[in-house]
């Protein structure tokens, strides 16, 4: 059986396994906070007795109950890749009746929790897990994990005002960590900026830009650490694989190669298809329209006739078979030739 251990009693010995709140968010039962909440309101129990502190030492979660049910030991840490759309909360339940993601999300998933969060008009990736240690590995800002976003605003910026938030700024008493920033292209009275940050506060990218005199239409979050938003599509989501998540926990500050976020940069998110391309201009005719460039006319081969009674094409050597014998003789007269030896000389009349 496993025995509770007070921090007091514990300082003189050395500390064996680690505090309940840990144990129990490492197995995807909550957050840290919200388990620390749970044992507060006398929901979480040790051999049937409720838990007094979210400090209390365990080995195992062998003998703990959340609510009466029994707590299974720790699975592998499961992670997920979902593209948010716009529009949906980030939350479990909405006192509104708003629509949340769990509202979306297939129903034969595991438990998972959110990594951080997005807003309700802010689309891409979104991370979420099965374990609250990784949940906590990911959020926190001393670990450094990069999130890159995408932005479109309306207004006027130039690249030198977006290379001065690398140094930090800080707004209205909220002092926000460095930031590199991009202008990546104009469309028209609108702007797209790629932002890399490490400290993600709540609406960070849209309160810096609007500090800048802009205003955000638009906003995808593409990257998270090492993992891509890649070619999932709203509403999507993907498994990352076992051992990329080992990796990612081994080394928390090592991001994607730069071929894979060049490829995330170009394509962030759905767009209309491109028009197709015009054929090529034929000798003698105009080119043809873009609509219809890749639809050409069906034309039967020459060889067979078009419709029944079409006459074939006229062949050369068909025509001079069935020219009669006459008209082979009605040619222009042609210049007499020199005689050749051998032919006969007309007679001439004696003098």
């Amino acid at each position: 059986m496993t025995v509770p251990t007070s921090p007091s009693s514990s300082s003189s010995a050395p500390r064996a396994g680690h505090r309940i709140a840990k144990l129990l968010a490492r197995a995807g039962i909550a957050s840290r906070r919200e388990i620390e909440r749970m044992i507060t309101d006398g929901r979480v129990a040790l051999d049937g007795k409720p838990v007094e502190t979210p400090a209390t030492i365990l080995t195992s979660l062998r003998g703990v109950t959340v609510d009466g049910a029994p707590v299974e030991a720790p699975a592998p840490a499961r992670l997920f890749l979902y593209h948010k759309p716009s529009g949906l909360l980030v939350t479990e339940r909405d006192p509104a009746g708003r629509r949340t993601i769990y509202d979306q999300l297939p129903k034969d998933l595991p438990r998972l929790v959110p990594v951080g969060r997005l807003d309700l008009n802010t689309e891409g990736l979104l991370l979420l897990t099965t374990d609250g240690e990784l949940k906590r590995q990911l959020e926190l800002p001393s670990t450094g994990v990069e999130r890159a976003y995408r932005a479109r605003a309306y207004g006027q910026v130039s690249q030198a005002q977006l290379e001065e938030l690398i140094e930090g700024v800080e707004i209205e008493g909220v002092r926000y960590g460095s930031i590199n920033a991009n202008l990546e292209r104009r469309t028209g009275a609108n702007v797209w900026v790629e932002m890399i940050l490490t400290e993600g506060k709540n609406r960070e990218v849209r309160r810096v830009l609007e500090f800048l005199g802009l205003k955000v239409s638009r906003l995808i979050r593409t990257r998270y650490g090492p993992f891509l938003l890649g070619d999932l599509k709203p509403g999507e989501i993907g498994e990352v694989r076992q051992h990329d998540v080992i990796g990612f926990r081994r080394d928390p500050t090592k991001g994607p190669s730069p071929e894979r976020v060049d490829a995330t940069r170009k394509a962030p998110a759905p767009r209309a298809a491109p028009a197709p391309v015009a054929a090529p201009a034929r000798r003698g005719r105009p080119a043809a329209a873009p609509a219809v460039a890749t639809e050409r006319p069906k034309r039967p081969p020459r060889k067979q006739p078009s419709r029944p009674g079409d006459a074939e094409a006229p062949r050369a050597t068909s025509k001079r078979t069935e020219r009669p014998t006459g008209t082979i003789t009605a040619r222009p007269a042609r210049p007499k030739r020199s005689r050749r030896p051998g032919d006969a000389r007309p007679s001439r009349p004696k003098s």
